[in-house]
């Protein structure tokens, strides 16, 4: 087994001193670090009872902003949640908490939702009587990778719509923790995660491409995560004449990639080096993979003159 005291992760990102100061916006007050507490009846702290966005902040904008809100409250609306707050109230809130953390860009955000505090400790929603809890966590974050990522195939699959679908950013990430320990326990940074089916479909954390033949292909959809910037990486591919597939395919047609990248909205495009101790490529980033990390920079920057 490979050693594993040099791991990274797909957010993995370099130290800054200020994140030891934020201010962290906690049901309509922006308090410090230190004060941001829920109660430990909290339906999030006690289920997993919850949803979230992460957003990233480029020259002061939000990337994808309104396609981040549609994404939330479409949660929301499948959990039957209420958020407390219109479109125009978390907008609000995050500004409010970037502007008072002094953010302009490289900063991450994490906006969650749970049903509140709960009367009793136990399972039924409507016990959560006080509430909804709305937090938002943001950082000062460059992404910093000082190599591809490596993954390791675990047996943990990403499951059917019926028992938790995979497409709800929801806060029971329990599935992709144990998928993301077996990864480190077989020497990897993180998991490839196969669908019902046998084929290949994402990360614990990301969604997943390859690189074969100048083709780029990914999953079907139906079991991964409802990735915004896996759609814009399609829709860059569409847009620029680069041949995209979103298929069923197999670890045999993954380890004979010639590139293979995460997208996610922390790290963009995250180059994949080894898979299941097999060099992919080069075992550095592709050509594909430096083009659409281009690419969608540019997107980024339309997006944020708009």
């Amino acid at each position: 087994m490979r050693k594993t005291d040099d791991k990274i992760s797909t957010h993995q990102a370099a130290d800054d001193a200020r994140n030891d100061s934020i201010l962290i916006y906690l049901n309509g007050r922006i308090v410090p670090k230190s004060e941001a507490l829920v109660s430990v009846y909290d339906s999030g702290f006690m289920l997993g009872d919850g949803i979230w966005e992460g957003l990233r902040l480029y020259d002061g904008r939000w990337a994808f902003l309104d396609d981040h809100l549609d994404r939330l409250f479409e949660a929301a609306l499948a959990v039957d949640m209420d958020i407390g707050l219109d479109r125009a109230g978390v907008v609000e809130a995050l500004e409010a908490t970037r502007l008072a953390n002094g953010m302009e860009t490289d900063a991450h955000a994490r906006l969650m939702v749970t049903r509140g505090v709960k009367s009793r400790p136990f399972q039924h929603p409507s016990l959560s009587q006080q509430g909804p809890t709305v937090t938002i966590i943001m950082e000062h974050s460059t992404p910093a990778l000082p190599r591809p990522i490596r993954l390791a195939t675990v047996p943990h699959v990403r499951g059917l719509p019926m028992s938790q679908d995979p497409k709800l950013n929801s806060h029971s990430k329990l599935n992709c923790i144990l998928a993301c320990i077996a990864a480190e326990k077989a020497g990897a940074d993180e998991a490839l995660m196969l669908d019902v089916n046998g084929f290949v479909n994402t990360t614990n954390a990301c969604n997943f491409f390859i690189v074969r033949k100048g083709e780029v292909w990914t999953s079907t959809g139906d079991y991964c995560m409802n990735g915004i910037t896996r759609a814009k990486v399609i829709q860059l591919c569409r847009a620029n004449g680069i041949p995209i597939f979103e298929r069923n395919y197999s670890l045999v047609d993954t380890y004979g990639a010639d590139e293979a990248f995460l997208t996610g909205t922390f790290g963009a495009q995250t180059p994949v080096g080894e898979i299941d101790g097999r060099r992919i490529g080069s075992g550095r980033i592709g050509p594909m993979t430096e083009r659409l990390r281009a690419l969608y920079k540019e997107l980024v920057v339309q997006e944020s003159q708009h």
